[in-house]
C-alpha cells in the first residue's frame, strides 16, 4: 500500500494477507534488533512489533482518508487472532464493526454491511 493514493469510493476494501513485519534478516533491521538485545530489551517487542503496528495503521489509513470514507478491512493473517501480540494490532485499529469468522461468514457480513 505504500505509494498508493486512491480517494473516495474508488477504494472500498483493503485486504491484508500478512501482518506487515519487517524482514528480521535485513541488515539494518538486524543491527537495530541486536543493539536492543545487547541493551537487555526485546528486539521483537521494542522494534519489530511497533513498526509493524504502525505500518498496519498506515495501510488502513489508505482506506479511511476523510470522515466520510467507509470501507472494509480484511486481515487474513491468523497471527492477528492466534498470537499474543495480535492484541497490539487489534488495539491499534480504529473502532469499527468486527467479524471474526470463516471466509463464507465474513463475505456474508460484508454483503450485509
Amino acid at each position: 500500500w505504500e505509494g498508493v493514493d486512491v480517494a473516495g469510493e474508488a477504494l472500498s476494501c483493503v485486504v491484508i494477507a500478512r501482518l506487515p513485519f519487517s524482514v528480521p534478516r535485513e541488515p539494518v533491521v538486524e543491527a537495530r534488533m541486536e543493539r536492543l538485545e545487547r541493551e537487555g530489551a526485546s528486539g521483537f517487542s521494542r522494534y519489530l512489533l511497533p513498526r509493524a503496528v504502525l505500518k498496519l495503521k498506515q495501510g488502513i489509513g489508505r482506506l479511511i482518508r476523510q470522515g466520510s470514507d467507509t470501507g472494509v478491512v480484511v486481515i487474513l493473517d491468523r497471527r492477528f487472532l492466534h498470537r499474543n501480540y495480535g492484541r497490539c494490532f487489534y488495539e491499534a485499529l480504529p473502532r469499527c464493526t468486527e467479524c471474526f469468522a470463516a471466509s463464507p461468514m465474513v463475505l456474508a457480513a460484508i454483503r450485509d454491511w
